[in-house]
């Protein structure tokens, strides 16, 4: 299914909130106004969101528009990967999230797989950095990058977070129902590809 419908809306919504912040003349502050309501429409119409959702999500975007960032962690155990359940769609996915201001990379994903899992762990190796809309990844509003950072298990032990309800290690052969939103089956074939190859080259887009 082509996605062009997401590039344009992606590309009117990044424009509109440049608009906003750098304009002073209340005529174009009107018109950028109207193309963010543009961009909103389209999303609302192929998404199936509620409008002032997306209004919403649009709102708060203040600055000049850049890709935001999605950092997961991969975990192995004995040839397995650590995976945990969402609460909120009762699917699986690789412990991480939205990168917190103030924190790096490994920060970010040391924190989250111990609040998500219960484990302590050693970022060792970025192992790929990817475009979210060069995957088939349901539609999005906003334009995503994802860090996958391999992890070494240094403490902790198997314990449910906040916005999890479930923790548990998966062979590649045996995957959960994904968290689609979160990640897709062919990056965690990726990811076995590099516990079967540690040697590897980081993989980027």
């Amino acid at each position: 299914m082509s996605l062009q419908w997401l590039e344009w809306a992606q590309r009117i919504q990044a424009l509109s909130q440049s608009g906003l912040t750098y304009a002073t003349d209340v005529f174009d502050l009107e018109r950028y106004e109207e193309l963010r309501s543009i961009s909103v429409e389209i999303v609302t119409e192929h998404t199936g969101l509620e409008m002032q959702h997306v209004k919403d999500l649009f709102a708060v975007e203040k600055g000049y528009q850049t890709p935001k960032m999605d950092v997961r962690g991969a975990v192995f155990k004995h040839g397995k990967i650590l995976m945990v359940k969402e609460k909120s769609d009762g699917r699986w996915a690789l412990p991480g999230g939205y990168c917190d201001v103030g924190l790096s990379p490994a920060e970010n994903i040391t924190k989250e797989i111990e609040e998500e899992s219960g484990y302590l762990v050693v970022p060792t190796k970025m192992l790929a950095l990817l475009d979210m809309t060069k995957h088939p990844h349901p539609p999005q509003p906003f334009h995503y990058y994802k860090i996958f950072i391999r992890c070494e298990i240094v403490g902790g032990e198997a314990k449910n977070g906040v916005e999890t309800q479930g923790v548990d290690f998966f062979a590649e052969d045996g995957l959960p129902e994904l968290s689609l939103n979160r990640n897709i089956e062919s990056q965690l074939k990726l990811l076995f590809d590099f516990e079967k190859n540690p040697a590897k080259a980081t993989v980027f887009e």
